[in-house]
């Protein structure tokens, strides 16, 4: 299992949580797995053609990542980050 650590704006769907664990050799296999537990949560990060929205970054081991078919390892760092936006 892989420690993820989720912005403030998603603890709604992962119940207050600010780290969750999933399972997944890749990101997206990850957020499948996430999506399962937290059902929802998919939608918010990744839009229907499976992009990152632009608002969203993940950090693995510290990088920038938004290429979700990269390799995962149960004891690397994942962060999703949501951007500030507003007017």
């Amino acid at each position: 299992m892989t420690v993820v650590r989720v912005p403030s704006p998603l603890f709604s769907y992962t119940g207050g949580r600010a780290e969750v664990v999933a399972s997944g050799a890749t990101l997206i296999d990850l957020l499948a797995d996430l999506d399962r537990r937290y059902p929802g949560l998919r939608f918010r990060v990744v839009d229907e053609q499976d992009r990152v929205r632009p608002t969203i970054l993940f950090h693995v081991n510290g990088r920038i990542i938004r290429d979700l078919s990269e390799n995962v390892a149960e004891r690397d760092e994942v962060q999703i980050v949501a951007a500030l936006s507003g007017g």
